[in-house]
């Protein structure tokens, strides 16, 4: 068990456990790629974790600069996920400091998978939907048993 950080693409799925339907991973991939933000709520935190993760490996060739998995179990601020995303590999060098972090994804077609959303906090909550406003590439894919309450959000719920 990862204790926050980067999840590997390629550990996400077990055999026999997968929590969606083929039907409903199809729109749920459509509605990655057409929207910003879409968050998949649950009662239990694996299949929302499981779910957000495959989807993540299943799209990782339609972004140029690829998907970022950040997995949190911790109360997560901004400094936490743009240093988490520093640690993505095969991302190219994320610069120190929230406003550059801000500007250099701002620069970005990537996916940011959010496994454990419910850890962020208000301000990063805060920065996140800043940074949607300046980054037209951003897309945000997240698990969480609530919402994240960002305007172009979709929600899935299990």
């Amino acid at each position: 068990m990862h204790m926050g950080g980067i999840v590997p693409m390629g550990n996400s799925m077990s055999a026999g456990t997968f929590p969606a339907t083929s039907v409903e991973l199809s729109r749920l991939l459509t509605a990655v790629r057409r929207g910003r933000v879409l968050t998949v709520t649950g009662p239990f935190r694996e299949p929302p974790s499981l779910l957000v993760r495959e989807i993540g490996e299943r799209l990782a060739s339609n972004f140029c600069d690829g998907v970022a998995v950040v997995r949190m179990d911790h109360r997560f601020g901004i400094r936490d996920l743009t240093a988490a995303l520093g640690c993505v590999p095969g991302m190219p060098f994320l610069p120190c400091g929230t406003a550059d972090a801000a500007s250099w994804l701002a620069e970005r077609d990537v996916l940011l998978v959010l496994d454990g959303s419910d850890h962020l906090g208000p301000e990063t909550l805060d920065w996140l939907r800043r940074l949607l406003s300046v980054a037209p590439g951003l897309r945000i894919l997240a698990a969480g048993q609530h919402p994240l309450a960002f305007a172009q959000e979709r929600v899935h719920r299990l």
